[in-house]
C-alpha cells in the first residue's frame, strides 16, 4: 500500500486512449485520462502505445496500477485526479483524523 488503504485500486477498466475507469477501496470510481496525469518518458515511455497501456492491471500488494514493464502510479495522485481535489487536501484530510 502507498497511500491511505481508502485509496487503493480495487479494479481498473480500460475505455479509450488513455483513459481508466478506477474502483477505489472506500467505493469511489470513476475515470482518469493518465496522459494529463504523466510524460511518457523513461518507463513511461512504452505506455505511449495504446496497446501496452491497455496491459494495466491492479497489484493487490501494492495497493494501485502497474503495467508489466515495472511502471506504476501513486494510487492517491489518481484518487485526486478522480474527486477532482488536490493532493495536499488528502493529505491534510488523513493527518487530521
Amino acid at each position: 500500500m502507498f497511500g491511505t488503504p481508502i485509496h487503493d485500486i480495487k479494479s481498473v477498466r480500460n475505455l479509450d486512449g488513455h483513459r481508466l475507469h478506477l474502483v477505489f477501496a472506500d467505493g469511489t470510481e470513476g475515470d482518469v485520462d493518465v496522459a494529463r496525469l504523466i510524460d511518457f518518458r523513461g518507463i513511461f515511455e512504452p505506455l505511449r502505445d495504446v496497446r501496452e497501456f491497455q496491459r494495466v492491471y491492479v497489484d493487490p500488494e501494492a495497493g494501485t496500477i502497474v503495467w508489466p514493464n515495472g511502471a506504476d502510479l501513486d494510487p492517491l495522485v489518481l484518487y485526486a485526479a478522480v474527486t477532482k481535489q488536490s493532493v495536499e487536501s488528502l493529505l491534510a484530510g488523513a493527518v487530521a483524523r
